[in-house]
């Protein structure tokens, strides 16, 4: 068997992401003084995901869900101090500065002298962009595919034009239910690298018995893991 791709989720798999929704989070339930904080958490996840499939995912979609729990917290009618907080958060947010995770920079630097490298994200496309731009990894990838969704059909799609096919194709990433299950449904190998948070819409159980499926501890560890799958 020759791997001749390899795919590689963006956010929280080479630089931080969810920490700064988190931190964004917090702040958000701490502008609602008068609500208690489990019923504005539980309230935002519930706008979250009823909004995903209009917004899509990413810091536009977050912030214009804080702003719909807001309203209905408070019956229409939120403090202009939190509407001011909330846009303002927004914009950080999209001009955080990017900061890759250890190893990301070695591990693709040699992945890269072998194999066909294509970045497979989710998000704002605007965002994504910049984010990658400002990490300085762009000049690595063959492709890049900023998605809406990742299911089979992603994956099938884009190992086909940019690759030799899911059979020769790697898959890494954070999320289990967007990375790593989907690129196992069409027939890719992948690789799950845990991050320190996990945003709750992307938990899910990791594959048994599955020969094609691998988990590390570190990004570090792929370039590795890939040659020993190469026969």
């Amino acid at each position: 068997m020759s791997i001749t791709t390899v795919g590689l989720d963006a956010d929280d798999t080479l630089w931080h992401n969810e920490t700064i929704f988190r931190l964004t989070h917090d702040r958000f339930v701490d502008l609602l003084t008068d609500h208690d904080n489990d019923v504005i958490e539980a309230r935002l996840a519930e706008v979250e995901r009823r909004n995903l499939r209009l917004y899509g995912y990413g810091v536009k979609g977050f912030t214009l869900s804080m702003l719909e729990t807001a309203m209905e917290l408070c019956d229409g009618a939120p403090p202009p101090r939190a509407i001011r907080e909330i846009l303002a958060a927004g914009r950080e947010m999209l001009t955080h500065p990017v900061e890759t995770l250890p190893g990301v920079d070695e591990a693709l630097a040699a992945l890269s002298e072998r194999y066909r490298l294509v970045l497979i994200t989710k998000g704002d496309l605007m965002d994504q962009d910049r984010k990658l731009a400002a990490s300085g990894l762009g000049d690595l990838f063959a492709a890049v595919e900023i998605v809406s969704e990742k299911d089979r059909g992603t994956y099938d799609r884009v190992f086909a034009r940019h690759g030799t096919g899911p059979d020769e194709a790697v898959m890494a990433g954070n999320s289990m239910k967007s990375d790593v299950l989907p690129a196992l449904e069409a027939g890719a190998f992948a690789v799950h690298i845990p991050y320190a948070i996990t945003w709750a819409h992307e938990l899910a159980d990791a594959p048994e018995d599955q020969g094609r499926f691998g988990a590390l501890e570190s990004i570090a560890e792929l370039p590795e893991w890939i040659l020993s799958k190469t026969v």
